[in-house]
C-alpha cells in the first residue's frame, strides 16, 4: 500500500518508518529540510514543501494513496489547514492528529472521523491498523508477543473457538470477544467483553477477537477473507 506521511517529527517519522518496514511505499512530508534529511535514507520517498500551499499539496500522488496522515503537532493552525486542503481536495482517507478538544471538535466538523491522539496511540499501533484493516488496536508485548484486537475473518462466524482451532493452525490463543450488546428491543448498546473465551465460545460476524501471538502468527489468521 501507499501512504503519506504530512509532518516529520518524531510522531510522523516513526510512523513513516514503521510503514516502511512494513514494506509499504512511503512518502514523508515536512516543510523543515532539516527534518527531511533525516528520514530520506529510512523511508521510500522524502519532499520538503509547505502542506498549507494548494499547489504545493496537489504535486504529491493523493490519489494513489491508501491514506494521507496529517501528523504535524507543533503547529495546530498549519495541521488543520492542511487538513481541511486535503478534504478540499478530495482525499478517500484522511487521520488527522489532533492535540486539543477544540482541535478535535474542528475536525469532526469537517466529516474527519478518524483521528489519532500521539499521546495516547503509539506510531507502532496506528502502523499496524494502516497496514492491516482488520486490526482495529493492537498492543507490543515483548520483540515477539503482542496482543491485538481483529474483526473475526468471515469464514469462521458461525464456529466455535475450539472448532476454528486457532491454537494448533496457528499458535494464537483467543483470549476474549468483544461484541456488540442489542437490547430487547434490537437497540444496539455498547460493546463489551463477553469473558475469557473457551472452546466452546461461539464466534459472530462483526465480533472482534483478542488475540494473543506472535504478529507474523496472527495477521496469517485475520487475513483469512
Amino acid at each position: 500500500m501507499k501512504f503519506i506521511v504530512i509532518g516529520l517529527g518524531n510522531f510522523g517519522s516513526a510512523l513513516a518508518v514503521r510503514l516502511t518496514e512494513m514494506g509499504h511505499e512511503v512518502i514523508g512530508v515536512d516543510n523543515n529540510m532539516a527534518k527531511v534529511e533525516r528520514v530520506k535514507n529510512v523511508i521510500t520517498h522524502t519532499v520538503c514543501l509547505d502542506a498549507t500551499n494548494e499547489d504545493a499539496v496537489s504535486s504529491l500522488p493523493l490519489k494513489d494513496a491508501n491514506a494521507v496522515i496529517v501528523a504535524i503537532g507543533e503547529d495546530g493552525a498549519a495541521s488543520l489547514l492542511t487538513t481541511a486542503l486535503l478534504k478540499q481536495l478530495k482525499v478517500k482517507r484522511i487521520i488527522g492528529r489532533i492535540i486539543s478538544d477544540l482541535q478535535k471538535t474542528v475536525l469532526l466538523a469537517m466529516s474527519i472521523e478518524e483521528y489519532v491522539l500521539p499521546e495516547e496511540e503509539s506510531a507502532e499501533r496506528l502502523a499496524m491498523r494502516l497496514d492491516l484493516e482488520e486490526v482495529i488496536d493492537s498492543f507490543k508485548i515483548s520483540d515477539k508477543y503482542s496482543i491485538v484486537e481483529g474483526l473475526v475473518p468471515k469464514k469462521y462466524a458461525g464456529m466455535t473457538i475450539g472448532e476454528a482451532d486457532f491454537i494448533n493452525s496457528y499458535k494464537v490463543l483467543v483470549l476474549t470477544l468483544i461484541r456488540e450488546q442489542i437490547s430487547k428491543s434490537g437497540e444496539n448498546l455498547k460493546k463489551e467483553a463477553t469473558g475469557i473465551a473457551t472452546a466452546s465460545t461461539l464466534l459472530h460476524e462483526g465480533d472482534v477477537l483478542v488475540l494473543f501471538g506472535e504478529l507474523a502468527n496472527i495477521r496469517s489468521l485475520l487475513k483469512q477473507d
